[in-house]
């Protein structure tokens, strides 16, 4: 179903909403191989049908928003494999309309993020969990700004700024969206209680503060363990609602090329996360159709 309310109006209401979970460890559970620069996006072109699927997939399971497919989706990454401009703009587009499909196909409201991932997503070299590219913030604003403004004008809920590991492309990311008419939400990826390029959360989240278009503020893949605290911070510092959706706890061991680990992802870390001020709850990196189910379970349990 098409949401009757915004999504800020619904972080309003008396509970938290479900995020869905890892979109690539979906698609990979369909059978499709990721092994690509581009990740998942490369399946826009290739396989969108199975994009949808896996979008349906969350819905199936309680997630009350999607993230589109579009977190490794760049105008460069797309021109590196031959792709033109026209064509990548569609394909960005192309990732809202899927999701939006699969939400519409629920008897519930379901609304839709259009993912925007960091610069080094784009690098596709594992840096966007060190920051630091050697960009300054106004080379990193004009990266992000035709991407953002294409993701905007395909109509989604809100953008989704998410993974970012470093202050300088949050600030380069909310300059890029301020002037797009849609609302985001801020979500830094952290290691401990610091970014991911060792910076300080509460001066973090305070780079939101002159930007009244974030309606959110949180933290996405990093360990459930990292996530607790820092939900407290991002209330505590901004008075805005919280966005919180870890990984799975497992490690990504990039010579064996291949996960490791135990999974420490525990829906019951809802309850302290809602105590706390978070608004908005799923998983990331390994974080499943299941788990996810149990998330919105705990959430209708939930006293208001």
């Amino acid at each position: 179903m098409k949401p009757a309310r915004s999504l800020a109006a619904a972080l309003a209401g008396d509970r938290p909403l479900v995020l869905d979970g890892g979109l690539s460890n979906q698609l990979e559970a369909q059978g499709c191989d990721l092994s690509d620069d581009l990740w998942s996006a490369r399946l826009l072109a290739d396989g969108p049908e199975q994009i949808e699927a896996a979008h349906t997939a969350y819905v199936r399971a309680g997630a009350q928003v999607l993230i589109t497919s579009s977190y490794q989706a760049t105008y460069e990454g797309f021109a590196r494999r031959g792709t033109d401009r026209g064509e990548a703009a569609a394909l960005l587009t192309r990732s809202v309309a899927l999701a939006r499909a699969a939400a519409e196909g629920s008897a519930r409201e379901v609304w839709v993020a259009a993912s925007a991932g960091p610069y080094g997503a784009f690098l596709a070299d594992g840096s966007e969990y060190r920051g630091r590219y050697g960009l300054t913030v106004r080379e990193l604003e004009a990266f992000h700004r035709p991407r953002v403004r294409t993701l905007a004008e395909a109509g989604p809920d809100v953008l989704a700024l998410e993974t970012v590991p470093d202050t300088d492309e949050a600030e380069a990311m909310l300059r890029a969206t301020a002037d797009l008419g849609v609302p985001v939400w801020l979500s830094y990826t952290i290691d401990g209680g610091r970014t991911r390029a060792g910076q300080d959360l509460v001066a973090a989240f305070a780079r939101t503060a002159p930007h009244g278009h974030v309606i959110a503020v949180g933290v996405n893949c990093c360990e459930p363990a990292d996530a607790d605290r820092a939900v407290e911070i991002a209330s505590r510092e901004t008075g805005r609602p919280v966005v919180v959706y870890p990984n799975s706890g497992e490690r990504w061991d990039p010579g064996a090329r291949a996960w490791a680990g135990d999974t420490a992802f525990d829906p019951a870390r809802l309850t302290a996360w809602a105590a706390a001020g978070a608004r908005l709850a799923g998983g990331c990196c390994r974080v499943g159709p299941d788990r996810i189910a149990e998330l919105a379970a705990l959430t209708r349990a939930l006293r208001p």
